[in-house]
């Protein structure tokens, strides 16, 4: 700065002064200073600050930016064994990048047999290019995180997405959505109308909270009427103005009418479909060169046309009947190497047909739909998207519901392509191009807006049946929906027998063709036999059953057990069960329930034989004998007939270990493969540390695995089980014992599957295994290329099964795909920090709403026509109409009548009035005129009902004329739509008396005329039938003279017609039935809820009996009226709420979820995300209610990390029933203070209506049983140590670990997002506490062996 002139001339400059830099100012001479440079004022330096010299700047960037030196607190010796994720984005500067392009160029498409090679190098295609809008390219990109953001975030928010992105915009939502939401009020007319009323000026808009502040206005009051004509303005009268009066609100409906009907007139397509159709005008130009293809390519071509110039033109969503596109083509496949002559990769064998389908139409670049049994050959298809993202520069993205199917197709695919793997513990090569990873990895990324989605052509999901899972289904279902439009589909599945219908529910809310193929032909076919007694019995063959196997199965267990009959126990209680059908098969499964109410799964071991009938309950030792006797027996008779490898399946780890144990004696390999397993074990376990290669369990399985013997379940260790499966893979191993998780995670079909039993534990009760779950385990019999047949063979140990059973579990059909969609609190809170994304869009696209959607425009079109019907009026003769008060009236007095008529008749105290000679009245089934009638005789022992004569509705009509003096409330009753009104004593007509005369002659009670009995008397037909009491309306003050004997055992004619004479004289005074026995003060009754509705009703017809419309001669046509206005009303109303989003299955619960949110502060009022909402959209190992309260209330701070993360074990462990766990003071503190918070959490959930009971919500969200397990982990304890500690598997426990540390990572960020430093160090410490030894020991399918 230049010297600062002083008032009186004088120069000064300002410096520091001293050690502790004190200012000074110092006066400066006033000589000239030509140089500007020297005019500036020296800085004096504190003399603790030495002088900067160019040599010393160089030094000090040369030391601070050119020198490498490492972290010192990061890298020091006491962390050498730790890993990082070296993040190199942090590292580098990202240069800007330039603003988007206008326009740009793309490749156009052509058919393969269309593209033109001459003139081009080499003979190879080269696509043409066109300029096209960006904006046509990224649709919806306005209004969603579709357009490219600057990226400048670490590289796992490349990948995994964070929690500040917005999500991207799902496919097939609506065009409507994308136009600007605007406020209630806004369009609807209000505030205009408030205006035109002469209300004061509006000064804040529709939707805002406040606005401009202009003071205090005054209002300008005016009045507006609109007429028709100007011509109308002289000579209309006030009434009429009255009735030309416009309502803004009806402007707006009109208007939306008439644009709707001309909508659905002209036909008029979308923006996003004119973009389609300009695209296909452009393609179609191309196509209409020179034809060098043959007449069928055309034809095939000319079908894909019209189908999609239906979808173009046919009208939008609306029109499509149907999204699923199924049914083989002939032609694609006889075509198929003209169609697709430049193939992605080449398959060394001949493709099946569904194979040559499904790659025809991912080079159409559209999604499939692949239905097929085990080893049919589907990954094929998914291997072929593999090779077009790789030719298209783009990405593909495998799913798989279990990881060790992820683990396994990254050791299939590593060789073919660049792969990458990422699952909940493990992230190899995020930045390749093929993907594989687990479904709920994909759905964090779409949630959390990951800038990965934008390069994704294809997503695969494997074992699209696994949809049924009721825990995990519901992922499947979120990640469908979420995907965007740019990303297409590929769904491999088992045979299923809803497999169009699921493709049309993701075409219709993807807005896309999916292309159904498939084949129900087994690649191997399959023989299913029964094992009983050392022999084998054929059941079923090439998918027919076949009873003279299961004859000959019967017969030998009748010669066998032949001897025991005598006895009384043993087998032939067992046979006697299968012989009494479904009543012994529902007491079996009674006892069964009982037997197991405590033994849990693990017990199911006890039990033998296929679970029908009884099942012997002998002692522990003797049992198991028997069956190591049957597994020797079974694994002999295979041996002989050279059907081994087999797998056994059994539903329960303990069956397994104790199966396998039972035959330890056995030896199934050569030396030779003695050696090879010997090999392969030691090189796999040798990464593990001493004591953990001298595990009980690795040394165990070692010892059955040399032997041929292997055992597979959830309980091994993770490197335990893919060692068996390595081995199983290479044929080493004979005789495999296994759970059903076997048949679903791993891909390693034998020769022969046998089932142990036929009969599982589901985690809620006992029951046979279902057909498509017995599929699936069969379907690893049989070998492709080397087994012609498979062999499934079911054991029979104490009974036979019977054939009904065995064809409806072998030949049955599949479970078909049913949705398990429900709400979550983290599905809520996620789309609520995107407001173009709503929960009711979530809701609708579900498949569980796929039906009731799919019937919404038809719904609207009925609706739009019902409002479009003229509307009734009723025009009053006594001035302003009141039939509607009236009405309303009337139909709840209905409504009361039919509820006390309903009361007296279940009432004990009416039987002794319903004797004979009782008047009634019986419901007719028309319920238009009920049947007036006659007691005639009472319930006896021969017959339990009441026998009526009555009058049949076609009668003479003179009967039925009223006279003058008749009683005007009966008149009323007589007009009313459902029969009879009750009335009250006082107003009712004096009671003739009546006197019981002698009977003629004593009857003995035989009934001789044939019931119902119809006949005709005095001019009017009549019936006696049987009755209940039930069918009564009502019982009548009235008892007419009665000739029971004439009537039932004589059939007199004379008797008949008196009857009918005194019943026809009732109604003579134009009554159309006699007066009701008051229920109060006839019948006594003495019931609150109808005595309180009594008076209701008679205070009802007091009021109606004072209403003007109760004298109109026109009263019954007003009602008519007044019915069918009500009618359609109601029947807008019903359609109107069937279109609205209240009608979602899910919208109360959505309703009760959101008040949660909002009471323990995720959400405000507003449904605005708040702090600790997005801390809960971290938690997604554990339940996110109770773990972010936990954070929230510090829950974890006096715990060491150790103690934390033994806390935090409760949210991840999954099994219920363990040994109780001895915990310190300190963490028995802490499992209280969480238990409560989880116990409030669920009381407030039920007080907002949830369907949740609050100890059941504990015990499901929160299990103790590894907390000292996983404490003394973390202190170092050995593994062996750790497992003496519990009875728990060795193998869950590893699960728990690798999951706590994905917990731990979760509450890392979300401590992060608190600003809690401390509890993010503490999760850190955590983490790095537990990661060691076995527990992380890598997969073999990821490093190798």
């Amino acid at each position: 700065m230049k010297p600062i002139q002083a008032a009186n001339g004088f120069s000064f400059r300002v410096g520091f002064s001293g050690h502790s830099g004190h200012l000074r100012v110092e006066p400066l001479y006033t000589e000239e200073r030509d140089n500007p440079i020297k005019a500036l004022p020296d800085f004096v330096l504190p003399p603790a600050f030495p002088r900067e010299t160019p040599e010393s700047i160089k030094e000090h960037i040369k030391e601070k930016y050119l020198l490498p030196r490492l972290d010192e607190d990061a890298f020091s010796p006491e962390k050498a064994e730790r890993q990082w994720d070296f993040d190199w984005f942090d590292r580098v500067k990202i240069p800007l990048e330039p603003s988007l392009p206008r326009t740009v160029m793309v490749p156009v498409w052509e058919l393969p047999f269309r593209r033109c090679k001459e003139g081009s190098v080499e003979g190879k295609w080269e696509p043409s290019s066109v300029e096209v809008d960006v904006s046509e390219l990224i649709v919806g990109g306005e209004a969603s995180g579709s357009f490219p953001r600057m990226f400048g975030g670490a590289a796992k928010d490349f990948v995994r997405g964070s929690i500040n992105n917005r999500p991207f915009r799902p496919g097939g939502l609506e065009d409507q959505s994308l136009e600007r939401i605007l406020p209630e009020g806004a369009s609807n007319g209000e505030w205009v109308r408030e205006v035109l009323n002469g209300g004061p000026a509006q000064t804040i808009p529709p939707g805002f909270k406040q606005g401009l502040n202009l003071g205090n206005l005054k209002a300008h009051p005016y009045l507006w009427n609109v007429y028709k004509d100007q011509s109308a303005l002289n000579s209309t009268s006030v009434e009429k103005l009255s009735e030309l009066s416009v309502q803004f609100d009806d402007l707006f409906r009109k208007a939306w009418e008439e644009d709707v009907a001309e909508f659905e007139k002209d036909g008029h397509s979308t923006e996003s479909d004119s973009v389609k159709s300009e695209a296909e005008a452009n393609q179609g130009d191309v196509l209409n060169g020179p034809d060098t293809g043959s007449s069928a390519l055309d034809e095939i071509l000319s079908v894909e046309a019209e189908r999609f110039d239906e979808k173009i033109y046919g009208g939008g969503q609306q029109q499509k009947e149907a999204w699923a596109v199924s049914g083989s083509s002939e032609e694609i496949v006889d075509k198929f190497h003209e169609l697709v002559p430049d193939m992605a990769i080449e398959f060394p064998f001949q493709l099946d047909t569904f194979q040559k389908e499904a790659i025809y139409y991912l080079e159409k670049g559209e999604s499939v739909f692949v239905a097929a049994h085990t080893s049919a050959g589907k990954t094929v298809v998914a291997e072929y998207a593999f090779a077009l993202s790789s030719k298209h520069c783009t990405r593909a993205v495998y799913t798989a519901p279990i990881k060790t199917i992820s683990n396994q197709k990254y050791r299939d695919f590593c060789g073919k392509f660049d792969v990458g793997l990422l699952t909940g513990d493990v992230s190899l090569r995020p930045e390749a191009s093929c993907l594989i990873m687990t479904t709920e990895i994909l759905r964090s990324m779409l949630y959390r807006g990951a800038d990965i989605i934008r390069d994704i052509e294809w997503v695969i999901f494997d074992e699209v049946h696994y949809v049924n899972d009721v825990e995990r289904g519901v992922v499947w279902e979120e990640v469908i929906i979420m995907l965007p439009r740019h990303i297409n589909i590929i769904l491999l599945s088992a045979t299923v027998p809803n497999t169009k219908e699921f493709a049309d529910w993701i075409g219709r809310t993807k807005q896309k063709e999916i292309h159904v193929t498939g084949t129900t032909k087994r690649p191997v076919p399959l023989e299913h036999c029964l094992f009983y007694s050392g022999e084998l019995y054929k059941i079923c063959e090439s998918e027919t059953f076949m009873s003279q196997g299961l004859k000959a199965a019967k017969d030998a267990y009748k010669k066998k057990n032949s001897n025991a009959v005598s006895g009384g126990t043993g087998s032939s209680s067992g046979f006697s069960a299968v012989q009494d059908g479904p009543r012994g098969q529902k007491r079996e499964i009674s006892n069964r329930g009982k037997q197991n109410k405590h033994s849990g799964p693990q017990n199911l071991g006890n039990y033998s034989g296929t679970g029908w009938g009884n099942q012997r309950t002998g002692g522990g030792q003797n049992s198991w004998g028997s069956r190591r006797s049957t597994w020797l027996l079974l694994i002999d008779k295979l041996s002989k007939k050279s059907l081994l490898p087999v797998v056994i399946f059994g539903f329960s780890k303990n069956q397994c270990d104790k199966s396998a144990d039972s035959i330890s004696g056995t030896d199934l390999t050569s030396s030779s493969e003695k050696s090879e397993i010997r090999v392969f074990c030691d090189k796999a376990f040798s990464r593990l540390k001493g004591s953990d290669r001298n595990l009980p369990q690795v040394v165990r399985v070692q010892s059955l695995l040399c032997r041929g013997i292997g055992i597979h379940h959830a309980g091994l260790l993770p490197i335990v089980k893919e060692v068996v499966e390595m081995l199983f893979c290479r044929g080493v191993i004979k005789v495999l014992f296994s759970t059903e998780t076997f048949a679903m995670g791993v891909n390693a079909p034998a020769r022969t599957v046998v089932f142990d039993t036929l009969r599982k534990f589901d985690g809620k009760e006992f029951r046979q295994v279902l057909p498509g779950e017995y599929t699936q385990m069969a379907g690893r019999a049989g070998r492709r290329g080397l087994d012609k047949i498979g062999t499934v063979i079911v054991m029979c140990r104490d009974e036979i099964p019977e054939e009904r059973d065995l064809k409806h579990i072998i030949t049955g059909t599949p479970t078909k795909l049913e949705s398990q969609f429900r709400l979550t609190y983290i599905m809520i809170l996620h789309l609520l920090r995107v407001e173009e994304l709503k929960v009711e869009d979530m809701l609708k696209r579900s498949f569980a709403e796929f039906h009731a959607q799919k019937k919404l425009p038809e719904q609207q079109q009925l609706l739009m026509r019902k409002l479009a019907q003229p509307k009734k009026t009723i025009e009053c003769i006594k001035g302003e109409p009141a039939i509607e008060e009236y009405y309303e009236m009337h139909a709840e007095a209905e409504e009361h009548d039919e509820q006390i008529s309903k009361a007296v008749m279940q009432s004990p105290v009416v039987q002794q009035f319903l004797i004979h000679g009782r008047v009634v009245v019986v419901k007719s089934q028309s319920a238009q005129d009920h049947l007036l009638g006659v007691v005639v005789k009472s319930p006896s022992a021969n017959n339990k009902q009441y026998i009526v004569l009555v009058l049949k509705p076609d009668e003479p009509s003179m009967t039925q004329t009223p006279s003058g003096s008749s009683n005007l409330q009966d008149k009323r009753s007589a007009d009313f739509h459902q029969g009879y009104v009750l009335l009250p004593k006082s107003k009712r007509g004096l009671e003739e008396d009546y006197r019981v005369s002698a009977v003629p002659r004593k009857g003995s009670g035989i009934i001789n005329i044939t019931l119902p009995y119809q006949g005709a008397a005095a001019g009017v037909s009549f019936e006696v039938r049987e009755t209940d009491n039930t069918e009564f309306l009502c019982i009548c003050n009235r008892r007419i003279k009665v000739d029971q004997v004439g009537l039932l055992e004589y059939g007199s004619n004379a008797a008949f017609s008196n009857t009918v004479q005194q019943l026809l004289k009732l109604k003579s005074n134009g009554n159309k039935y006699p007066p009701a026995l008051d229920p109060v003060k006839d019948l006594k009754l003495k019931d609150m809820d109808l005595v309180k509705t009594y008076y209701k009703w008679t205070h009802l017809l007091q009021k109606m009996s004072e209403n003007k419309c109760h004298e109109c001669i026109k009263l019954e046509e007003h009602i008519k009226l007044a019915r069918e206005i009500k009618k359609h009303k109601e029947e807008v109303n019903a359609l109107e709420f069937q279109l609205s989003n209240e009608a979602l299955q899910q919208m109360p619960e959505f309703q009760g979820r959101i008040d949660v949110l909002k009471e323990i502060g995720c959400i405000d009022e507003n449904l605005v995300v708040q702090l600790k909402g997005r801390v809960a959209c971290e938690m997604n190992s554990g339940e996110e209610l109770i773990c972010t309260e936990c954070l929230f209330e510090n829950q974890l701070d006096d715990l060491e990390p150790e103690e934390a993360v033994a806390l935090m074990s409760a949210f991840v462990f999954q099994q219920k029933n363990t040994s109780k766990p001895s915990l310190t003071s300190k963490l028995s503190q802490a499992k209280q203070r969480l238990y409560d918070t989880a116990i409030r959490l669920g009381k407030l959930q039920a007080e907002f209506k949830l369907q949740i009971t609050p100890e059941e919500y504990v015990q499901e969200n929160l299990k103790f049983g590894l907390v000292e397990v996983v404490y003394e982990w973390a202190k170092g304890t050995p593994f062996a140590d750790i497992c003496e500690l519990t009875d728990v598997p060795e193998g869950l426990i590893v699960r728990t670990i690798v999951r706590l540390d994905e917990t731990c990572r979760e509450f890392k960020t979300a401590a992060a997002i608190m600003g809690n430093s401390s509890l993010y160090k503490k999760m850190e410490s955590a983490s790095n506490a537990i990661k060691r030894d076995i527990v992380f020991a890598a997969s073999l399918y990821i490093t190798g062996v």
